[in-house]
């Protein structure tokens, strides 16, 4: 049974700084590209951050590229994403996945995806 759990979620104020985590289980994280997604209210769910295997990363949404950085301790078999600067706009469910058969990132958004996290919650409001 391959399971992704997120937490780190809650409320922070615009411009604070958020660490979310994605711990797996029933697998090994070090073989898989993992990716971070978010759906914003009334919003179609988005990629965000991909890191693979290797720990390389590609980014899927330009309004965070700067401001998020995804990093992976295989030691934990966790992935993470750290959020600065957060906006208002970056409130979301934040996903993380397994991307099936992938150990790199797929060059644009993908969502052939091996396993799903339930989410997090991510609201930034002053």
């Amino acid at each position: 049974q391959l399971q992704l759990v997120e937490s780190g979620g809650g409320l922070v104020q615009p411009g604070g700084s958020r660490r979310l985590s994605c711990a797996a289980s029933g697998f090994t994280l070090h073989y898989y590209a993992i990716g971070w997604f978010r759906q914003a209210p009334g919003k179609e769910r988005e990629g965000v951050w991909c890191i693979s295997a290797s720990g390389g990363s590609t980014n899927y949404a330009d309004s965070v590229k700067g401001r998020f950085t995804i990093s992976r301790d295989d030691a934990k078999n966790t992935v993470y994403l750290q959020m600065n600067s957060l906006k208002p706009e970056d409130t979301a469910v934040y996903y993380c996945a397994a991307y099936r058969g992938r150990t790199s990132c797929p060059p644009a958004d993908s969502y052939d995806i091996l396993s799903w996290g339930k989410g997090t919650l991510v609201t930034v409001s002053s």
